[in-house]
Formats: C-alpha cells, sequence, structure tokens
C-alpha cells in the first residue's frame, strides 16, 4: 500500500523490454525486495546500487501503464511503501494502475496549475468532485469532472516535486481510481442488481 504522496522525482536511467532501472537518493532507505511505485504502480526492487535501482516489469503490467512509453531521461514520480508507523497524508493506493488516460492541458491560475486529464468512463465511474484520485502515482483532490475528463488543481509544492508539469498534452498517464468509492461504488450494484459479490 501507498499514500499517492510522492518521495522523489526519479531519473530513468535504462529502459529495456521487462526491465528499468532508475536513478533516484531514496535507494538509500530501501532494501532488496522492497516494493516502490513507480509512476504509481507497484514494482520490486531486485538489484541496487549506489545510484539507483532497477525492477522486474511483467508484460501485463507495460499494457495496462505508462511504463512502456518511458526513455532514458524520463522523469519518473516515485513513493516507497507505507509502513504502519507512517503518517496517511495522501490516501489508500494501492499501487494497482487501472487504466492510463491522457493529459488535455495545463492551465496556470495564480500559483496554482490546472491540470485536465482526459480518463475512461470505467475511472470516471469512481471520480468524484472533491474526492481523491492517483494520476502517475500521486494522490490528487478533483475539482471538476465532465462526461469524459476531470481536473485537478496542483499547488507549487506537487509542480515542483513531480512529474506533471513535465508532461505534454497527449501524454499517457496512469489512473487508479479511490479503493473506498470504487468498494461501495461495487457493493451498490452489486444490491440493486441482485448480485453476489465484486
Amino acid at each position: 500500500m501507498f499514500t499517492g504522496i510522492i518521495e522523489e522525482l526519479g531519473v530513468v536511467r535504462e529502459a529495456e523490454e521487462g526491465k528499468l532501472v532508475i536513478d533516484a537518493k531514496l535507494v538509500r532507505g530501501t532494501n532488496l525486495g522492497d516494493s516502490i511505485a513507480v509512476n504509481g504502480v507497484d514494482l520490486t526492487v531486485g538489484f541496487q546500487d549506489e545510484k539507483g535501482f532497477a525492477a522486474n516489469v511483467m508484460p501485463e503490467s507495460y499494457r495496462r501503464t505508462n511504463l512502456s512509453d518511458l526513455k532514458p531521461g524520463d522523469p519518473v514520480n516515485l513513493e516507497r511503501s507505507l509502513t504502519l508507523a507512517d503518517r496517511l497524508s495522501g490516501h489508500l493506493v494501492r499501487g494497482v494502475v487501472e487504466a492510463t488516460g491522457t493529459l488535455e492541458s495545463l492551465r496556470p491560475e495564480a500559483g496554482a496549475i490546472i491540470a485536465r486529464y482526459k480518463a475512461p468512463p470505467e475511472i470516471l465511474h469512481y471520480v468524484i468532485v472533491r474526492g481523491p484520485i492517483t494520476v502517475d502515482g500521486a494522490s490528487l483532490t478533483v475539482i471538476e469532472k465532465t462526461d469524459d475528463t476531470f481536473a485537478v488543481s496542483l499547488v507549487e509544492y506537487t509542480q515542483e516535486h513531480t512529474n506533471h508539469t513535465r508532461k505534454a498534452p497527449g501524454d499517457r498517464i496512469n489512473l487508479e481510481s479511490d479503493i473506498i468509492a470504487r468498494y461501495v461504488g461495487q457493493l451498490l450494484e452489486a444490491s440493486q442488481g441482485g448480485g453476489h459479490g465484486l
């Protein structure tokens, strides 16, 4: 589990089929076998050196996420897995990307930037205004929703410490809906439809 609070902006060192190597400082507090969310995808540390770590990537992860788009030099959002002693400053994030969307626009608003993303219906179904959404691993609050998009306001800290403002319109982003909204929604659907589970 994760919180969606990005710890570090890492840099892709190598991106080859089945493997990502990322330069990051947080490797100093990480052990082999630990989980690190890379752009919101829960990966297992399989190798470490003084500059970073490597993780294997399954074909399914490439199919469902934007990890296959990565190339050397690209910035990636990183977060180590949650411990029971940590503060939960974001929201409960599983590190399981449900779908990808695309960046539509970045619009300055005073010190903030309004980011608008196009998302598929299966994600938007669980998106509510003032509720949480995970975009490339970062916990963000939805400020607006349309039939096919949602918008969030990026504060200065988020602008500086994530890859969100380093993307261009059309770039793919990883999406994970709020797990509580998903559970409640599916329970309601099952009860109304006479189903027996999720």
